[in-house]
């Protein structure tokens, strides 16, 4: 068995050629600059994960996980710019490096690069394949609208949060470890508790990242600090506060929203400390965590196998970027 660690260096050098041909140069330099900023190749690597859970890891896998990894960045890229994103990994996000069109036409072509990978899969593993890819994009949209529309609503509750945060992160997180499992010959109940485990760490995750977000050193996470609290976003943080807050503050947190000054993210970060939503934060990650863990116990193999998804969850929820 392989951990996160070796897997992902074996991940890294399948994706270190470049991805794009040379010409345009215009077009996909732009694309293999933002391919090469890195990350964690965290998607990519759960789709390994979810093969080597069941079986030696197949060729297949790695063309699958690369066109996670290629969706994943398409994501990225156009969220910058729906965010007016400046930094990405600590660089320039490729709007703010080139310009709107290219960043608009770089996402476009890494999703057909992406579904260029799949097509090259055995066609038995294709079809569950690509439907479960299928689902997830079309539900990474979904959730990316929702949170757009969330953005330019006064409330929004805790439970449409979580449906907008399943959908835009979690599922992908989800398709991945499915994918490889179903890769690696799992049977149908194995592939949905394993989708599950996918589904609650993502939601787990997407607390840490709001958590970081607010109160990470921008230095290390890589993004502008208080980010998500400028763009107004209603983060897991923002939600529960507007929901335990006294009069007062709420007042005060709903005239904040209304302002872009420099004094805005310290001011919020004031109220959510006075609200203990850190405190909040924490324990609701660890409720998901809880729940994940359940369904990888679920899961019919040796706990042995288990241990590389373990570890990751683990790294997950205590990483500082």
């Amino acid at each position: 068995m392989l951990s996160f660690q070796e897997l992902s260096a074996k991940f890294n050098q399948t994706f270190e050629a470049k991805q794009f041909p040379a010409s345009p140069a215009t077009l996909y330099e732009p694309g293999e600059y933002f391919l090469q900023i890195g990350g964690k190749r965290i998607r990519p690597v759960l789709c390994l994960l979810g093969n080597e859970l069941f079986n030696e890891i197949h060729s297949d896998a790695y063309l699958v996980a690369k066109a996670i990894e290629l969706f994943h960045n398409f994501t990225l890229v156009h969220d910058d710019m729906m965010d007016e994103a400046s930094l990405r990994r600590g660089m320039p996000t490729v709007h703010t490096k080139y310009d709107s069109n290219t960043a608009l036409l770089v996402g476009d072509v890494m999703v057909i690069r992406a579904y260029e990978c799949l097509q090259n899969i055995q066609a038995s593993y294709l079809p569950k394949v690509l439907q479960l890819f299928n689902k997830t994009a079309r539900e990474v949209c979904e959730g990316q609208q929702l949170d757009m529309d969330y953005a330019k609503m006064e409330t929004v509750s805790l439970e449409a949060y979580i449906h907008m945060i399943t959908l835009k992160t979690s599922v992908l997180l989800a398709c991945s470890l499915e994918a490889g499992a179903i890769i690696g010959g799992a049977g149908e109940n194995n592939c949905r508790h394993l989708y599950e485990f996918g589904r609650k760490l993502g939601i787990a995750f997407q607390i840490q990242d709001d958590y970081l977000d607010a109160y990470g050193d921008a230095a290390i996470f890589g993004k502008e600090a208080g980010g998500d609290i400028k763009q107004n976003k209603k983060t897991f943080l923002l939600i529960h506060a507007l929901e335990v807050a006294n009069p007062t503050q709420k007042n005060k947190l709903s005239s904040l929203l209304q302002r872009n000054d420099e004094d805005k993210v310290q001011q919020v970060l004031a109220i959510f400390d006075e609200c203990g939503v850190a405190t909040w934060a924490e324990s609701l990650k660890a409720k998901y965590m809880q729940e994940a863990l359940a369904h990888l116990e679920a899961i019919a193999v040796i706990s042995d196998r288990k241990k590389p998804l373990i570890d990751l969850a683990n790294y997950l929820m205590n990483r500082n970027k």
